[in-house]
Formats: C-alpha cells, structure tokens, sequence
C-alpha cells in the first residue's frame, strides 16, 4: 500500500513539472499589421509571417501577417497592444515616434524598429524647358502635382518641398496620379509631378520610353540634410543609369524607408531571433515578393527613425555595424 501511495506521489510530481515545463514554453502568437491586400505591405508582412512561423515552428512562435489600412493604423494597433509587429512609412514613424505633424500631442515613444525592408524612391520629374539646376529646388513656380489629397505622396512630397524652402503656396499645386502625370505633362498641361515608389516606376519608364521631354531631377547631400531637418526619414539613393530608357547616367535622388517596426516591450529574445532568421536566411526572404529582394544587412539601417529593439541592436552589434546614435534607447 505505501509502495502504491510512494508511486502515486511521484507520478504526481512528475506531472506537475510536466504542465510547468509546458506552460513556459506556452505558444506565443504575434501580430504583424500590414496594409490593404492590394498593394506591397501585405504580400510581404503575410510572407515574412509564414516564413518566422515555418522556423520556429518547434519554439511555438506564430506570426501572422494581418490587413490593416496601412502606416498610421498600424501605429495605433501596436499602441493599442492589438498588433506587435508592423510595416510602417518611414515618414510616419518619425511623426509618430517624435510627436509631430498629424501625431502632434499623441507622440509614440514605445515605438521600436527592427530594419528597413526596402526603399520607397523619390522621383521628381520636370519638363526640361522648366529646368536650372537640375534639383528639385526647380519645381518652383511650375504647374506640379504634389500627390492625391490627403495621400502618402502629398504628405512626403510637401515634407521635402519644406526641406528645400518651398510650400504648396510656391507651385501650381495639381493631386494627380502617376499614369495622369505623365500624361498631363505630354499634353502640355503640366510642368512635372512627384511620382515615389520602388524601381523602376513605370509611369517614368513610360515617360522617357514616349519621348516626353522631361527629367528626373535630383536632391543634393546640403538638400537631403535640410529635409532631414524636417523629418528625418530619407537616405540617399541613386538610380542606376539604365534603369530608365534613355539614360546614361546614375541620378542622384533619395528614399525613404518602408520599415519593420515592433512594440518596445515585445521580448528581448524574441527580437533577437526574429532578427537573426531573416538575415541569415536572405534566400527564402528575398523570394517573398520582388520588393523583399531589397532587404540586405548592409542596408538595413538605412533612414530609420526611432530607436531599435533591443532585441535587434543586439544582433547588428554582433554583425559589427556601425550603430548611429540616435537608433540607440535613450538612458
């Protein structure tokens, strides 16, 4: 009998420790917000979802990519603990975290980056006839379309616009899309526009390729400084000659990034491993989608605005990267 109660005593030790053990190690589900299935947000933050999810599959971490309306949403979901993860416009991190503009008295200091994904070029074109300098100090007093009302574009546009001294009030100011642009411009309707995206964008390749007798203008390092005075969102970016038809020369313009940003209080760990996956596993990340193919080490600090995670400073300290100041936490 007391080898019975004996027995029965040690088989309930064992399987309290068992349900210990397995409660520590209880799955984890996280939440990347992306942006509306239609545009590039989505297919990648679904993508880089399944893939964290496939590799640590043994570790119970699930990450599930989740539609959302896009950058500014995705700000209040991680503010509001209903998304851990998120693909955020450069632009908008920078507001949130700092404060400013449309964030202004509802800053977001809790927001962390993990790197920039890939970049979301700046191309501003004007009719050559309308030309100077050559930089984007040029638009001004020209018939330009500044972006769609309220857009991503307008936004960024007249950030820049700002850098360099100018405001809506020093064009003609038009709210066209990229195919309109070109268009109106080849109708003698418009002098130029703000056409940002991944390269090449088609819309420009359409304009060289059609014989519109315009160009791409480029940004100074003095102007990329000044504009970082007013967000500091952009890098520096050539466009490789070749890329559009017709030219035989790297145009010098910027970008700003597309970024993966996290919650402060995501795990240390976690970050880290999340981190370290994607980096050291380039090719099953790169084959997500085509824009995915822009992330790389060796940019993957390249405009971010707000301080890392821990859990990725960690990692690129072990990479040996030079760490700008300002992506470290505050003391």
């Amino acid at each position: 009998m007391r080898m019975i109660k004996s027995f029965a005593m040690v088989l309930f030790v064992f399987v309290l420790a068992a349900c210990s053990q397995s409660a520590g190690n209880a799955n984890q589900f996280l939440t990347l917000a992306t942006a509306p299935s239609g545009g590039t947000y989505y297919p990648i933050g679904v993508g880089l979802g399944n893939f964290w999810t496939e590799h640590f599959e043994e570790e119970g971490i699930s990450v599930t990519g989740q539609s959302s309306a896009g950058s500014v949403e995705n700000i209040d979901l991680m503010r509001d603990e209903e998304a851990d993860l998120a693909i955020v416009q450069g632009l908008m991190a920078d507001r949130a975290y700092n404060g400013v503009a449309n964030f202004e008295g509802n800053a977001y200091e809790d927001l962390r980056t993990i790197s920039m994904l890939w970049p979301n070029v700046e191309h501003f074109v004007l009719m050559n006839d309308a030309i100077e300098s050559g930089t984007i100090s040029d638009i001004e007093g020209s018939s330009f379309s500044i972006g769609a009302q309220a857009s991503g574009t307008e936004v960024s546009t007249l950030a820049i616009m700002e850098g360099v001294g100018l405001s809506r009030d020093d064009v003609d100011p038009e709210h066209l899309g990229h195919d309109d642009i070109i268009s109106a411009m080849r109708d003698g309707r418009l002098d130029g526009g703000s056409l940002p995206g991944g390269t090449p964008v088609a819309a420009i390749t359409d304009m060289y390729a059609s014989g519109v007798d315009a160009s791409l203008l480029e940004v100074t390092p003095e102007q990329l400084e000044a504009i970082n005075e007013v967000a500091s969102a952009w890098f520096e970016f050539n466009i490789p000659a070749g890329t559009y038809p017709n030219t035989d020369e790297d145009i010098t313009t910027i970008a700003q990034p597309n970024l993966l940003a996290v919650r402060a209080d995501l795990d240390e760990d976690v970050v880290y491993q999340l981190t370290k996956s994607m980096y050291e596993n380039l090719n099953e990340v790169h084959a997500i989608h085509a824009s995915a193919e822009n992330i790389e080490l060796e940019s993957a600090l390249d405009g971010l605005p707000a301080p890392l995670h821990p859990g990725a400073l960690k990692f690129y300290e072990e990479q040996g990267i030079d760490i700008p100041d300002h992506l470290y936490e505050e003391d």
